[in-house]
């Protein structure tokens, strides 16, 4: 018998909600009422967990959004990305142990490594201050004191009294393509990211970070992070791709694009790659169509097609090594159903597991 899968879905907290991409639509833009709705449609739906992605200029805030969020879900986990660097080491352990006290156990973190807003730094030693946030973090966390005299954490100290009623570190999520990042991951994160790519080229990649983790000792799990275009048949699928980008201008494409810190990195530039050898149509392999990279810096492709062809997609990418899929679609309600109703049936996935045994502040009603 097979893993389970965990499949989480997505709030798009960062202004990334278009009917037709690159057209805003004020009632589509990121806001506390809009950004809610998606994550208790995830959360009715039955999915596992739900990213609440990090942005300066692009978004609300990810930690005071998880802490509203948070209590009026019941079942659903929390992704919540951190943008290392923004937040005061301790701090940032004491905000998130109080996250997970709210949820009951039902939190993870996607620590996103990046420059700050208004602040460049050279690869290498950013990658250097998020080892040592990961490594601070996971020590706090578990409850244990933090001796570090690092280059960018330099700290004595307990752990905050909060993170005695909870039972460890949440599971960090991180992705990045560079060397400094593979090697991030393979030495600090839980579950490594990747954005879309064809089957071979995930598998080569859960081969690589296989490997690079062994040297450390650790064994991760893998995440795919898609979106997803799914109706009842192939032709329908593929129509409702090319509605999404039938109002999209290159320059607007290009505009877009260029707002994220992440513009210029590793993993932006195989996703242009990916969309560069597509067919014409936009279709890198059977299945997989580049076309939402024209509008998006981060991950760029979508699995479209009929409930079955998607299934099948998302299995080929599971018998390489993916065991955690965050997806997403546009708009992000509307597909959250169809792949909710077409796809999360044939998905053999259990709930994630709180891991947390306190009392959870009850779901509002």
């Amino acid at each position: 018998m097979t893993e389970p899968s965990e499949i989480s879905w997505f709030s798009a907290l960062c202004d990334d909600d278009y009917e037709f991409l690159g057209v805003p639509n004020p009632d589509l833009k990121s806001s506390w009422e809009h950004c809610k709705d998606i994550v208790l449609t995830a959360d009715r739906n039955g999915f596992d967990n739900v990213l609440l992605p990090s942005g300066y200029q692009l978004g609300i805030d990810t930690i005071a959004f998880a802490g509203g969020i948070g209590p009026l879900t019941e079942q659903i986990h929390l992704l919540v990305a951190v943008r290392i660097g923004e937040v005061w080491l301790p701090q940032l352990a004491r905000q998130l142990a109080t996250l997970n006290q709210m949820v009951g156990g039902r939190l993870n973190i996607n620590i996103i490594s990046s420059d700050m807003p208004g602040q460049s730094m050279e690869s290498i030693p950013r990658y250097v201050r998020t080892r040592e946030y990961m490594h601070g973090l996971r020590t706090l966390l578990n409850g244990e004191r933090l001796e570090m005299h690092g280059e960018f954490v330099n700290l004595d100290i307990d752990p905050p009294r909060i993170v005695t009623d909870n039972p460890g570190c949440p599971p960090m999520y991180f992705g990045g393509f560079s060397e400094a990042a593979k090697e991030t991951a393979a030495e600090a994160a839980d579950v490594f990211l990747t954005w879309p790519d064809t089957v071979d080229s995930v598998a080569g990649t859960v081969e690589d970070m296989r490997a690079r983790a062994e040297r450390f000792g650790r064994d991760l799990r893998y995440g795919l992070r898609a979106h997803v275009i799914v109706r009842e048949t192939e032709t329908e699928a593929m129509a409702a791709a090319d509605r999404l980008i039938s109002k999209l201008s290159d320059d607007t494409g290009t505009t877009i694009r260029n707002k994220s810190l992440d513009a210029q990195s590793f993993g932006v530039s195989r996703q242009t790659q990916l969309r560069d050898g597509a067919d014409v149509d936009g279709y890198a392999e059977p299945n997989l169509w580049t076309g939402i990279g024209r509008a998006r810096s981060g991950a760029g492709a979508a699995i479209v097609g009929d409930p079955d062809q998607v299934i099948a997609k998302l299995q080929a990418y599971k018998a390489v090594g993916i065991d955690a899929f965050v997806l997403s679609g546009y708009t992000h309600i509307a597909e959250c159903d169809l792949v909710a109703r077409y796809v999360l049936p044939a998905m053999e996935h259990a709930p994630l597991k709180p891991r947390w045994s306190g009392s959870p502040s009850q779901p509002v009603t």
